[in-house]
């Protein structure tokens, strides 16, 4: 690829328009700037909360599986019985190829 395609190239997409969708202007007011930067941190903030809050739901549904799982597979065991009966048959290394 040339320069002369690249800059080609770009100069097609800022005379579009499609640019301004990816790249938004910053407003000129300090206090719209101050108003959009706190709205953006407290944004953060309440996705990392709801990030945090499902992750340890996860968690503790996990281990409250686990913890009912190994009452059930207990019972179960003693009943059926733990030793799995059958015949094997050793075999040669050459067999195997």
């Amino acid at each position: 690829m040339t320069p002369r395609f690249l800059q080609n190239l770009l100069m097609r997409y800022r005379t579009t328009g499609f640019h301004a969708v990816f790249e938004p202007r910053k407003p000129r007011h300090p206090l719209v700037r101050l108003l959009f930067g706190l709205a953006g941190i407290a944004l953060l903030a309440v996705l990392l909360v709801f990030g945090v809050v499902i992750g340890a739901a996860m968690l503790a549904a996990g281990m409250a599986i686990r913890l009912v799982g190994k009452r059930g597979a207990a019972a179960r065991s003693d009943s059926k019985g733990t030793v799995l009966d059958g015949d094997y048959h050793v075999v040669d290394k050459p067999a195997l190829r």
